[in-house]
């Protein structure tokens, strides 16, 4: 255990996220369920990381990132549009449903359905929290040092 958050320090933490309207996007606290991250493997955006190096065990932060360093910009290319007879399967989306689509490497992406129009269904591939400041509550719960290791020649 290490004493504060450094870079590849794997964490534990309660946090909220809010809207600039005040409504709580998302919240560990609420399902009691903490996140586990480790800094510097890029899930985390670089500001949300600058706000939790140096964070003791107990220690919280309140901050908002901007839209650049929190979930980024609305991109009008992550904005598809499929034929409504590519949801037969699947039955008709509601306005507002998240779906699981299958990328072209086979990874699955969620898309939130935004309109269907005639034979036209439109899926945003954007974060739903892209284009919004984002306010943070943080609590450090645990803090673990990672030990990079390199693939090593075994010994004959």
């Amino acid at each position: 255990m290490t004493d504060s958050v450094q870079h590849g320090s794997a964490v534990l933490v309660h946090f909220t996220l809010k809207l600039a309207d005040g409504s709580t996007a998302e919240s560990t606290r609420s399902n009691g369920k903490p996140a586990l991250f480790c800094l510097g493997d890029g899930s985390l955006s670089e500001g949300l990381e600058n706000h939790l190096l140096g964070l003791p065990v107990g220690g919280k932060a309140a901050f908002a990132l901007e839209t650049v360093h929190a979930f980024g910009g609305v991109s009008p290319d992550l904005v598809q549009y499929f034929s409504r007879r590519d949801f037969i399967e699947a039955g008709e989306p509601d306005i507002g449903a998240i779906m699981l689509f299958s990328g072209m490497d086979g990874n699955e992406m969620p898309g939130v359905i935004r309109e269907t129009s005639g034979d036209s269904t439109t899926v945003d591939f954007n974060n739903p929290l892209a284009g919004q400041t984002i306010h943070f509550d943080v609590e450090v719960l645990e803090i673990a040092s990672v030990l990079k290791t390199r693939n090593a020649d075994p010994v004959s």
